[in-house]
């Protein structure tokens, strides 16, 4: 192996992904096993499990499927203490899940902010408090938290889904500074548009999908796999130096 590619080689790793049984964080669990990494893969859907512990294990790594719901209190505590049994640490802890509502601030029942913000922002919270311990400890780790350009720009009907992720920005902030000195390196990765599951289900229909697309100066929304090529190079030794970023791949819609 050459020099380059140790750089950007995840061999001995352990890594934790939410939202890992579709979208972006199944690409997720693949690149960074193809990279060498073993994978505890989060996730509500029983046959979204089997099927990417299939895929991690058909690239030579182990996965320990983890079903839970982050939108409890409990589930993400659980799922970080059944991680950390089985793996003795997490190196790389990728907090992906997220979930949306599109309404109005107006139109924003309770139930619906509360459940926005405990999957996109308090999950990723008490999974990060369990594993920085072990990380501290062994003086390396790597958090990636999935954030997105509607926590950087406001968008219409995004109040409870721009609120998570403007927080997101800034709790991995503080995390950098607590845990830099560690050398844990925190970064989040801000989408546009990727057309997963999610994202068909706001910008699917034409009505709204083109008008945001003209927006965006590639003229395209993104692919899973480039976001998942993005969290393997922050999840790699190539980027010990970035951190506390917030990382825009929005083909440039921020850029005007």
């Amino acid at each position: 192996m050459s020099d380059w590619q140790k750089r950007f080689a995840l061999d001995g790793r352990r890594a934790l992904v939410t939202g890992a049984t579709k979208g972006i964080g199944f690409e997720v669990c693949k690149v960074l096993a193809d990279a060498g990494a073993d994978i505890a893969a989060v996730g509500r859907d029983g046959k979204g499990l089997a099927e990417v512990t299939k895929a991690v294990e058909a690239l030579g790594r182990r996965c320990l499927p983890i079903s839970a719901d982050l939108a409890t209190l409990e589930d993400p505590k659980r799922a970080a203490k059944e991680a950390l049994d089985h793996f003795g640490t997490i190196d790389i802890l990728v907090n992906n899940a997220g979930v949306t509502t599109v309404k109005s601030i107006i139109d924003t029942p309770d139930e619906d902010w509360e459940w926005v913000n405990n999957v996109n922002l308090r999950a990723p919270f008490l999974l990060a408090r369990a594993l920085a311990p072990r990380m501290i400890e062994q003086k390396m780790g790597k958090i990636i938290n999935v954030s997105s350009q509607s926590g950087v720009v406001a968008l219409a009907d995004h109040g409870a889904y721009g609120a998570s992720k403007g927080g997101l920005n800034m709790l991995t902030k503080v995390m950098t500074i607590e845990w830099a000195k560690h050398n844990i390196q925190c970064n989040t990765v801000c989408p546009t548009v990727i057309l997963t599951p999610m994202g068909e289900m706001v910008w699917g229909d034409p009505a709204k999908g083109l008008p945001m697309k003209a927006k965006i100066p590639a003229g395209r929304f993104g692919k899973t796999v480039e976001i998942a090529d993005l969290i393997l190079f922050l999840a790699s030794p190539a980027s010990d130096m970035i951190n506390g970023q917030d990382l825009l791949m929005d083909g440039g819609f921020t850029a005007q």
